[in-house]
């Protein structure tokens, strides 16, 4: 499940991993979209799930109130919270509460591209040390990262089945 706010490259990222296997429906009594694909690696095939932008585990928009209900119902092996590198501190916020809540969390920095381009330098080695989570370096828009994205979510599955 892609989690996220608005604007950090969910849609990309989902897009990368489905192609074009998508089904887009209206969560349950709302007009509020979700995004369900499938995904095929190493001859496995996963379910991918893009979810409306949250800020906060704390709904206050209904879009944040059908991803938290998402969350919490489906119960996903994985939940890829994508953040912007450019903005990282103000998206860590929420990373730190799908930790609380003591959901499975991997972190992907998304557009590294742009934050490479202002002179931000992020250790991304540190930050999954800090978090005790793998956290993956992407640029979506680039298509770069995403393979090494895809390993770690099947090795974090992996490890949390076994």
């Amino acid at each position: 499940m892609l989690v996220g706010t608005p604007n950090v490259g969910k849609s990309v990222i989902f897009n990368l991993l489905t192609g074009s296997y998508v089904t887009v429906s209206n969560y349950p009594g709302t007009t509020v979209e979700v995004t369900r694909g499938t995904a095929k690696y190493n001859q496995q095939i996963y379910e991918v799930i893009d979810t409306p932008g949250m800020y906060s585990l704390l709904p206050i928009t209904e879009e944040e109130r059908v991803t938290r209900t998402l969350l919490l119902q489906e119960k996903p092996d994985v939940v890829v919270h994508v953040v912007d590198a450019k903005n990282l501190e103000r998206m860590l916020p929420l990373t730190l509460q799908l930790l609380e809540a003591g959901l499975p969390v991997i972190l992907a920095v998304n557009m590294m591209d742009e934050a490479d381009a202002i002179g931000r330098q992020i250790d991304l080695d540190k930050l999954s040390e800090i978090l005790g989570i793998p956290v993956v370096g992407t640029a979506a828009a680039l298509n770069r990262g995403i393979e090494q994205l895809k390993r770690a979510v099947i090795e974090y599955v992996r490890k949390r089945v076994a």
